[in-house]
């Protein structure tokens, strides 16, 4: 493990390789631009976690099982808070292009820095992939008769358009993207809590008998619940995106402390709510059927089967906004830890241009790879193609988390040692916790034992690993020789 390297105070960014940074315009290390409020900031974290986890692939977790998905969801919120305020901590202390790849880098060592940039910009593209399908699904739930492919095209245009432009208007686009897709949700949760305790003119409340009366609350059992953290933890994936936006946020420290801390609770109420009233309106087994084709949400489905179609087709939309919203946060992050890697002559040097609004146009263009294989899936009828993404992007996340928590410990042996380097925030027993965190995620990799798609997305991941690892010992070796 390389020693790490004195970081600057929190307040300001220490020049450690691969780059430095001021605190003010512009972002540190190739003219990225401060320009994202706290606001946007913070919306960008909702937008990216908010996706098609929560909307479309929560019926994979009930069909898993059952109601005691309610108890899947609820570790996966522990598992992330705990996550996210660790992260947060190390992100307010080095607002750095290039986030916490950056800081493994300092902390780990050259190799953790290339490893978990690459492997977050690979789950990110497929992420990006995997959102996209879902838009395409939300959309032919209105016109079946819309190819695939078209609808795929479609959405990703509409993106990659949003991103091109410049960071403000990402930034504020995102911002209502997510407001919407705020708003929207909490609307469901009353509506959907209202339908639970007093129901309709000619229907009564449904109360929460669904979740125990077919079955029981754990009808296959608690291993179910361990099982069914393969899909959970997808949900959850995204909110790193704070961390990357962090270099280019006008006030990086206020809103790293403050975002990761309401992103921690707001996502535990989202996801834990939402889902118990979805299963206490519709029995678990009505919304799990059919989910190998992934054909519509859960939460669309509530509302066709309680009879108010308006509210589904409403519903629809904004589930469709929120699989665009997401999309368009992932590939914010993915073209901003590629232009880093690039900066740091770490991936092909034209992805580090920059056009003149400060937008790395052609890290844009290379993180849509995603979106490019789910067309190509889609055109040739590959079945099964939102499972399979998803079982990727979770292995990658997966690994990310766990090179994060490696790099928080590392972080906190030097920080405790130099205390008066450091001001902000300091999580306590923050240490403790990050390798309680660590033994969760390996947790969750190890539903691949059960899990066939985790199996699958293990051998890709670990594939990938393994040419990550020989292609950054070839340029540690090529370095050397220069050198």
């Amino acid at each position: 493990m390389a020693a790490p390297e004195r970081p600057a105070p929190a307040g300001t960014t220490a020049s450690p390789p691969p780059h430095g940074a001021g605190a003010g315009d512009p972002a540190p290390g190739g003219g990225l631009v401060r320009s994202l409020t706290h606001r946007q900031t913070t919306m960008i974290g909702l937008g990216s976690a908010l996706g098609t986890g929560l909307f479309l692939g929560s019926g994979s977790a009930m069909g898993a099982a059952g109601p005691a998905a309610i108890v899947s969801y609820a570790i996966g919120a522990l598992l992330v808070a705990v996550i996210a305020v660790l992260l947060g901590e190390m992100s307010a202390a080095h607002p750095v292009q290039g986030s916490f790849g950056v800081i493994a880098h300092r902390y780990l060592g050259p190799w953790a820095g290339f490893l978990t940039r690459w492997t977050y910009w690979f789950s990110a593209v497929v992420v990006i992939g995997t959102e996209v399908v879902a838009s395409a699904l939300y959309i032919r739930w209105w016109w079946p008769g819309v190819p695939m492919t078209a609808a795929i095209l479609a959405v990703a245009a509409v993106v990659l358009a949003v991103n091109v432009i410049n960071v403000k208007s990402f930034g504020t686009t995102e911002f209502w993207l997510s407001t919407i897709k705020v708003t929207a949700l909490c609307a469901f949760i009353l509506c959907a809590a209202f339908l639970v305790f007093f129901g309709l003119p000619d229907v009564g409340g449904s109360g929460f008998a669904h979740l125990t009366d077919d079955g029981g609350f754990v009808p296959h059992g608690a291993k179910s619940i361990w099982i069914a953290m393969s899909v959970v933890m997808f949900a959850y994936a995204g909110f790193e995106v704070v961390a990357i936006a962090s270099a280019e946020a006008a006030d990086p420290q206020r809103t790293i402390r403050t975002a990761m801390r309401q992103l921690a609770w707001r996502l535990s109420v989202f996801y834990v709510l939402s889902i118990t009233l979805v299963m206490a309106l519709i029995p678990w087994r009505r919304l799990a059927a059919g989910d190998g084709s992934v054909e519509s949400s859960p939460f669309v489905r509530v509302f066709s089967d309680v009879g108010v179609p308006a509210a589904a087709t409403l519903t629809n939309l904004v589930v469709l906004i929120a699989a665009v919203s997401a999309a368009n946060a992932h590939l914010y992050g993915a073209s901003r830890l590629l232009h880093s890697l690039a900066d740091d002559g770490l991936a092909p040097a034209p992805l580090a241009r920059l056009t003149s609004r400060g937008v790395p146009a052609a890290a844009l263009a290379a993180s849509t790879l995603g979106i490019a294989v789910a067309a190509l899936l889609a055109f040739y009828d590959v079945g099964g193609i939102f499972g399979i993404l998803m079982s990727i992007a979770l292995f990658a996340v997966l690994l990310v988390w766990l090179l994060i928590l490696a790099s928080y410990v590392a972080f906190r042996r030097h920080r405790d040692a130099h205390p008066a380097e450091f001001t902000g925030f300091s999580v306590p027993g923050g240490p403790q916790l990050a390798v309680v965190a660590a033994l969760g995620v390996l947790g969750v990799a190890a539903t691949a034992i059960e899990v066939p798609d985790m199996r699958q997305a293990a051998g890709v991941g670990l594939a990938f690993t393994a040419v990550l690892l020989a292609a950054y010992a070839l340029i540690a070796v090529r370095r050397r020789e220069r050198s």
